[in-house]
């Protein structure tokens, strides 16, 4: 099967489909699942789809096949989804072809508004998105509602950088020329999209791309497609003309299936199928994060930091901290102190009110964090608190873990952990700490904690990552460039930097402009 990058390049012209319900059958099976299992009911159930969305309509794959989506709290049928592939993708591409040369003529205040629009419909039905965030990706609703607020919010900062797309006028070097630039959209955008931020990660790529008056395929997460088949459906409401935004999904097609976030390994693979077409591209790849304690520190905003950047989304997220160095002034009041606050964690499903930490996304992930628990101990590593599997609550439970006397021939040192297991390093020195946080592949993000202003300085422009977090665990704003540097990808989303990603650059030069005033 050809990829989602090869339908780029070659598209045809899609079927007209009438806009599908989910058929009573679905509905009848979610209503059931949900009276088990506790999970509130949507206010607007016509949120809920089982087609995906193609220029303005809800479609089945051609093929007439769909792939399956569970709860990974309890690993139970949710729904069906379409299974699409090379055929889907291209009608999809050629939807958007086909809206982009209207949809790039708007006004950027015009394109605001759309945007603005969908903003206010996100956050009106935030109850229902944050319901379906938590059904299918396990995260604990607080958590959930944290997210869609995060997401819409990038509908609202992209509306408000839409009309403020600037050129220049550059003063040329030879006499009578004038010179000036303007920014054009790239034109039609491939986005993909990972599971741990379903609403998120499609808004920080959507929002910018249509700001600048690009259209878009986005490959929806096959592990959530819900909550995109949601925003594909405010979207429609909101305005966005058939074929501007267009969703493909797919479980079984997605290795093989051009802003792209994920991991290092399948980020290569798209550039490399991308080297043919010359694809500009947008990568925010994996993260081995290093977060650093200093003997200076405010321990109790360390400590809060730490759990706020490790156990956020139960571990599963590309800017968490993954390696925790703390100077060993302060390394076993630290370890105290962190480890008492892990043991609060109460571990569940998403949905009770009083859970905090929910399930990893599947048994994989699972088996990989249970991998490093045991890596560690095998060498030395002591488990302060939890570093099992909970299968009482289901199979893609583990309990939030903390482990000290880390070294750096361990696994977690080097591999991403991506789950709820923290790793605590001693260091003594400011050199040594660095040294240890720049040996990695990746550089995304990094996080450490000083009150000496200097220090502060110096490690911020020594470390090699792409996003610092000084005295805070949480760095994620949509007014802040995010992206990496290494093997963690190139390009930033978010901020004023965002919608440069899906511009170009165009010159202007008028020559003969240097003529004296007539009739001087």
């Amino acid at each position: 099967m050809k990829s989602f990058l090869a339908a780029i390049s070659t598209t045809t012209k899609p079927a007209l489909r009438s806009r599908l319900q989910p058929t009573n059958h679905l509905r009848i099976l979610r209503a059931t699942y949900a009276m088990q299992h506790n999970v509130p009911s949507l206010s607007d159930k016509s949120l809920l789809k089982d087609k995906t969305y193609i220029n303005g309509s809800w479609i089945g794959a051609k093929s007439g096949k769909t792939f399956e989506v569970h709860d990974p709290a309890s690993g139970e049928l949710i729904g069906t989804m379409p299974e699409m592939d090379k055929e889907d993708t291209e009608a999809a591409i050629q939807a958007a072809a086909d809206a982009l040369p209207a949809f790039r003529k708007l006004t950027g205040r015009e394109r605001a508004r759309m945007l603005r629009k969908w903003y206010t419909l996100m956050m009106e039905n935030a109850e229902d998105i944050a319901n379906l965030i938590t059904w299918e990706n396990g995260k604990p609703m607080a958590d959930a509602k944290g997210e869609v607020n995060y997401a819409a919010n990038f509908f609202e900062w992209f509306s408000e950088e839409a009309p403020r797309v600037y050129g220049a006028t550059i003063p040329a070097s030879i006499a009578g020329n004038r010179v000036y630039t303007t920014k054009e959209p790239v034109g039609v955008c491939g986005l993909i999209t990972p599971w741990n931020f379903p609403a998120a990660m499609i808004t920080r790529k959507v929002g910018a791309a249509l700001a600048a008056g690009c259209t878009v395929v986005a490959k929806s997460p096959g592990e959530t497609p819900f909550t995109a088949a949601a925003l594909a459906e405010l979207a429609h409401r909101a305005g966005i003309p058939p074929g501007v935004f267009n969703i493909v999904t797919a479980l079984k097609n997605t290795p093989e299936k051009v802003s792209f976030t994920g991991s290092t390994g399948v980020g290569k693979l798209l550039m490399k199928q991308s080297s043919d077409t010359l694809k500009k591209l947008s990568f925010e790849l994996g993260g081995n994060a290093p977060f650093i304690v200093f003997n200076d520190a405010d321990l109790d905003v360390a400590v809060a930091g730490a759990i706020a950047s490790k156990f956020r989304s139960s571990g599963q997220t590309c800017v968490c901290a993954n390696r925790l160095y703390i100077q060993k002034g302060i390394y076993d009041d630290f370890a105290q102190a962190f480890t008492a606050k892990v043991k609060d964690f109460k571990v569940g499903s998403g949905f009770a009110g009083d859970v905090t930490h929910g399930p990893l996304i599947h048994d994989r992930a699972v088996d990989k964090v249970d991998a490093h628990v045991r890596d560690a101990e095998k060498q030395g590593g002591k488990v302060l608190v939890g570093g099992q599997k909970m299968p009482d609550l289901g199979s893609n439970y583990f309990q939030p873990t903390v482990i000290r006397d880390m070294t750096s021939k361990m696994n977690l040192a080097h591999e991403e952990t991506f789950g709820p297991v923290a790793g605590l390093f001693p260091f003594e020195s400011e050199a040594e700490v660095v040294r240890l946080a720049n040996d990695a592949e990746v550089g995304l993000a990094g996080y450490f904690f000083s009150r000496d202003v200097q220090r502060c300085f110096r490690v911020a422009e020594a470390l090699e990552v792409g996003m610092v977090g000084i005295n805070t665990g949480l760095i994620s704003d949509p007014a802040a460039p995010f992206g990496g540097v290494k093997w963690s990808g190139f390009g930033r989303e978010g901020s004023k930097y965002g919608i440069d990603e899906y511009m170009t650059v165009k010159m202007v030069t008028l020559g003969g402009m240097g003529m004296p005033l007539q009739g001087s």
